[in-house]
């Protein structure tokens, strides 16, 4: 089997996926609240680099139908290399249905949709993009790189593209001041950008980051777990989404959430306004149990 560089991240959705790990961090790298690259170097690697992996691969994954390629940002490779890539991908797994990466918007608005498309006929599947919020004061403040107008036109340049997209999301990352306004501009992103899927996780403060230095020197308070709760019942209701799963399931969040959109949307609103009303802590996930 290959050896994988670092720490290893990938969407839960690709758990039964052969991680294959393309390219080494993250050509961004700079998002306040994120741990998970800052001890790397970006880089792409070689077709050779790859063909190597692959071939250690084979013996256990032959029958693979999916394949992830990791790091931060995989689609930062240039067309004609990620073409090749999925060339020597789809011979050597013969039953190979899909192919996925996460993308930034800045490497999503430097392809065109010609090359978009390209991508997807030689087998990319789906598309991994965090937007975090919609709220352009925030999106500077975490250092972003985008804006809630370039999101816009990278989603809906990828799902025009004929790729699936799916998107997260960050719940208290507007701090205790900035809440409701981040739940409701996020809402909006969201209803703007449409997309196949959406991932809320709670933010967590990880030491080493800018945002644990934020905290400990007293200017970013988190909401408390009930308020990151309303503030995910506000965002859901100003999400108009016109098909799709709107997910809060993930191990960071305090409760689990699962919404088909738009027809679920009301309900779940509802129920999850009702919990908070009811306050009952025990029917928190623990924060002991809580995830990256």
């Amino acid at each position: 089997m290959p050896e994988y560089e670092g720490i290893v991240i990938r969407p839960p959705s690709e758990a039964q996926s052969l991680i294959l790990q393309y390219t080494i961090g993250c050509s961004h790298n700079l998002c306040n609240f994120c741990p998970a690259y800052k001890q790397k170097r970006f880089r792409i690697r070689s077709l050779a680099e790859m063909e190597q992996d692959i071939r250690e691969c084979l013996p256990a994954f032959s029958t693979t139908r999916r394949v992830f390629l990791a790091d931060g940002d995989a689609l930062h490779a240039p067309p004609s290399e990620l073409l090749s890539l999925y060339s020597l991908l789809r011979s050597s797994f013969p039953r190979l249905q899909r192919i996925g990466m996460y993308a930034n918007t800045r490497n999503i608005l430097g392809k065109s949709l010609d090359e978009l498309i390209q991508l997807r006929e030689a087998g990319l599947g789906i598309l991994y993009l965090g937007i975090e919020s919609g709220d352009d004061e925030l999106l500077t403040w975490m250092r972003k790189g985008a804006t809630a107008a370039e999101m816009t036109e990278a989603g809906r340049k990828v799902t025009e593209a004929g790729i699936k997209l799916s998107v997260t999301v960050l719940l208290g990352i507007g701090g205790a001041g900035k809440s409701m306004e981040h739940a409701r501009a996020t809402g909006k992103l969201l209803s703007t950008i449409d997309p196949d899927y959406v991932g809320a996780l709670t933010v967590m403060i990880v030491n080493g980051t800018p945002l644990y230095d934020l905290q400990q020197q007293g200017t970013f308070n988190l909401p408390s777990p009930f308020e990151i709760l309303s503030e995910l019942a506000e965002m859901l209701s100003h999400t108009e989404m016109t098909r799709g799963l709107f997910f809060a399931n993930h191990a960071s969040n305090y409760l689990p959430v699962r919404v088909r959109m738009p027809a679920e949307r009301d309900e779940a609103v509802e129920m999850i306004r009702k919990f908070v009303s009811e306050g009952d802590v025990s029917s928190l996930k623990p924060e002991g149990i809580r995830r990256l």
